[in-house]
């Protein structure tokens, strides 16, 4: 059986438990108990007519691995013995005792970087996305990194992922730092990086480089002059070292939702800091609010205040209520 073979045949298996999830009495026989916990925070209702005509999954639909136990995935993580590959800095596994050529990447801070859907595919099908560079591809351009689609069991698998996903703290590198969560009618991600003065190159306008995110329309917004460099009549103000973009989209249907008023609070050990607001923009990275912040080194949560849409809003009752979004920073431990 292929990798790609073995990680579909995982996933079916892995599907009935977000199913489950969804609609948790849906194979409960009558006066039978509720399941004691849920992985899904909120039920969605669908008819087979919808399913059919969506071509077999609801609107807004995709796969979000559920829950698992991040203290067993660590035990698993040194049962494995993954730590003789993969360095994690802050914890206590044994040294390995492999030469250089033979181990793969550190995953200090890799939670940070990576959704827990990417994290699972890397465990089952290491070559779905092959890495150019020293420890991740072998002489014959694969991934040196084994399957493990025949060695887990689903719920091991999710336990080991949920262990990943806590390894926010450190790395090397300055990629964005992602969150995600669930509140009142919206899924928000967050993203907080892409620093004004160290774009990669290509971002071009449209990044986060010197010449910061492309005009996003009303007169008194951001203008051309974006967000890398001050604008004219500002003085000469030093720009604010990170990025904070928040994409707001329907829970229901995973669609952005505009005309929001959004402002964000970031906090530190020493409290919050001033309250800013997220401008409307749309650049490389689709429709988002953001603004320019200075994030304290010791950045604990960031607070997100959601206000009701300025536009009228057809159909069933909803983004009708301000709503609060608090997104922890702080790692998982």
């Amino acid at each position: 059986m292929t990798g790609a073979a073995r990680l579909a045949a995982v996933l079916v298996l892995a599907l009935p438990l977000a199913a489950a999830a969804d609609s948790p009495h849906r194979h409960a026989a009558p006066g039978a108990a509720a399941p004691a916990t849920e992985t899904s925070p909120r039920p969605r209702r669908v008819t087979m007519e919808e399913m059919h005509r969506l071509g077999g999954v609801p609107r807004g639909w995709r796969f979000t691995l559920p829950a698992g136990d991040a203290a067993r995935g660590r035990q698993l993580f040194a049962d494995l013995e993954c730590y003789k590959c993969h360095a994690v800095a802050g914890e206590r596994f044994p040294e390995s005792d492999r030469s250089p050529a033979e181990v793969g990447p550190p995953l200090t801070g890799v939670g940070a970087h990576h959704p827990a859907e990417y994290l699972g595919e890397s465990i089952l099908d290491p070559n779905a996305v092959i890495v150019a560079g020293p420890g991740y591809t072998g002489p014959d351009g694969r991934s040196v990194m084994p399957s493990y689609a025949d060695t887990l069991t689903v719920t091991q698998w999710l336990d080991l992922v949920a262990y990943l996903r806590t390894l926010t703290a450190g790395g090397d590198h300055a990629d964005p730092v992602v969150r995600e969560v669930r509140a009142g009618d919206y899924r928000i991600r967050v993203i907080l990086g892409g620093h004004a003065h160290a774009a990669p190159a290509g971002h071009g306008a449209a990044g986060h480089g010197s010449g910061g995110h492309p005009p996003t329309g009303p007169a008194g917004g951001h203008g051309s002059t974006g967000h890398g460099a001050a604008a004219a009549g500002h003085g000469k103000a030093a720009a604010p070292s990170d990025h904070l973009m928040a994409f707001i989209t329907d829970a229901e249907t995973d669609e952005p939702v505009p005309y929001l008023p959004v402002t964000a609070r970031l906090h530190g050990a020493a409290g919050a800091g001033p309250t800013v607001k997220l401008e409307p923009m749309l650049g490389a990275d689709g429709f988002h609010y953001g603004a320019d912040v200075r994030p304290p080194r010791d950045l604990r949560r960031i607070t997100l205040l959601i206000g009701t849409p300025s536009v009228k809003v057809v159909g069933p009752r909803r983004f009708a209520s301000p709503v609060q979004a608090t997104i922890e920073w702080a790692p998982a431990r």
